[in-house]
């Protein structure tokens, strides 16, 4: 009898998907007249909502200008042609209002790019059951043993999906297929926007190895100026250097990851369901506000906040039982305070209590710039014992 031959395993095709200038995108959708043109995504709900809700129907010199922009918000995201001017995610709004002043300004609708998010991953799920959740625009994919996953190095699966996409929202996104993560969060960056880009491990030197270092996911500002000042700027210069030396001149485990992510290296797996630690809310005030002067303004915010944490937690069918804060002072100086209340709690009334205790542990003496609230220590209401005791109750105003 013939012996049975096991044939050899698939080469690992992992995706990573990115949505293309998402929030902006989205908003497209609701504004087709401003395509084309640089517009910027950020700040809260405005006195302009009124005007916008013309919708299709506004005349482009009636939207709001970034030039005309006061205040301390920073951008969420912004078109291509507006990042064609420097502009970028996380930038000052007064900044880029230098840089680009004529770019039209609109408001984030969370409501809404929080429904296109839902559309796009459901979409993916149909065609390829293994995807990881990494925020409201991106997810990575497994293609390994997805049909068209190997065709043409994943190319085949990358545009079906892609299509899918634009066909159920009308949006684009940018993939990469790589053998791992790693180099796949990088490939898909390659031709955005729309675009696919298909590596494979002998690609690694000719297309990997001349980027910038900071291209690896991992490589931060700070970490990088340290490269950059021991000779080291492109991905090949890590990759040359002995494991030794990273590991003397960054520590055991950071300096052993980056020898092994400069080989491209990577053997995390796609993780379908991970627990989250905490959930949040902040906001950046459009101008400093003052504890005392400011405080029913302030009052509001905080009650809204709260408000905000306990719909995600409710709706994503979680409770927590640490709650904390967190401050940004006009100084640019943080500070956060926590504490762990008697029973795990998904209730905006009993966050906000425990919430406002914390607070009257920060001395306010400077004005603020920043406020936020953090629900921790998450559990599933069904994974926890009933308990016979009743919260401790917490009491006290907020400022």
């Amino acid at each position: 009898m013939l012996a049975r031959v096991t044939p050899p395993p698939l080469p690992r095709r992992i995706a990573h998907l990115d949505m293309d200038a998402f929030y902006a995108s989205v908003e497209l959708l609701r504004y087709p007249q401003l395509k084309g043109l640089p517009v910027v995504i950020g700040g809260g709900r405005r006195r302009v909502d009124s005007v916008l809700e013309q919708g299709a129907d506004l005349p482009i010199d009636q939207f709001p200008r970034l030039g005309d922009y006061k205040g301390r918000g920073v951008i969420t995201t912004a078109t291509y042609p507006a990042r064609a001017f420097g502009v970028g995610s996380a930038m000052g709004m007064m900044k880029a209002a230098k840089l680009c002043p004529q770019a039209i300004l609109l408001p984030v609708d969370f409501d809404e790019v929080r429904r296109f998010s839902r559309a796009f991953k459901s979409t993916i799920l149909e065609i390829a059951p293994l995807m990881e959740d990494r925020g409201v625009d991106e997810v990575y994919i497994d293609f390994t043993e997805v049909p068209g996953g190997q065709r043409e190095g994943g190319r085949v699966l990358a545009r079906l999906i892609q299509k899918s996409i634009f066909d159920r929202t009308g949006l684009t996104c940018s993939i990469g297929v790589a053998p791992n993560k790693l180099i796949a969060k990088m490939a898909s960056e390659f031709d955005k926007p729309n675009g696919i880009s298909i590596v494979h491990k002998a690609d690694l030197e000719p297309r990997i190895w001349p980027l910038p270092a900071r291209k690896i996911n991992g490589i931060g500002p700070k970490a990088d100026a340290r490269l950059q000042a021991l000779g080291i700027t492109t991905i090949g210069d890590l990759a040359a250097k002995d494991r030794a030396w990273l590991i003397e001149h960054f520590g055991r485990a950071y300096g052993a990851w980056m020898h092994e992510a400069a080989w491209g290296r990577d053997t995390r797996p796609v993780v379908t369901a991970s627990e989250p630690v905490s959930m949040s809310r902040e906001t950046t005030f459009d101008r400093d506000l003052h504890a005392v002067r400011d405080r029913a303004e302030l009052s509001a915010i905080f009650t809204q906040l709260c408000e905000k944490v306990a719909g995600d937690l409710q709706r994503k069918g979680y409770v927590g039982k640490t709650i904390g804060i967190k401050l940004r002072f006009d100084d640019f100086r943080i500070a956060t305070r926590d504490q762990t209340i008697a029973q795990h709690t998904a209730d905006a009334r009993l966050i906000r209590q425990a919430a406002g205790q914390c607070l009257k542990r920060v001395p306010l003496d400077r004005r603020l710039r920043l406020l936020g609230v953090r629900v921790g220590s998450l559990a599933k209401p069904g994974e926890l014992a009933l308990r016979a005791e009743a919260p401790v109750p917490v009491t006290g105003e907020l400022f």
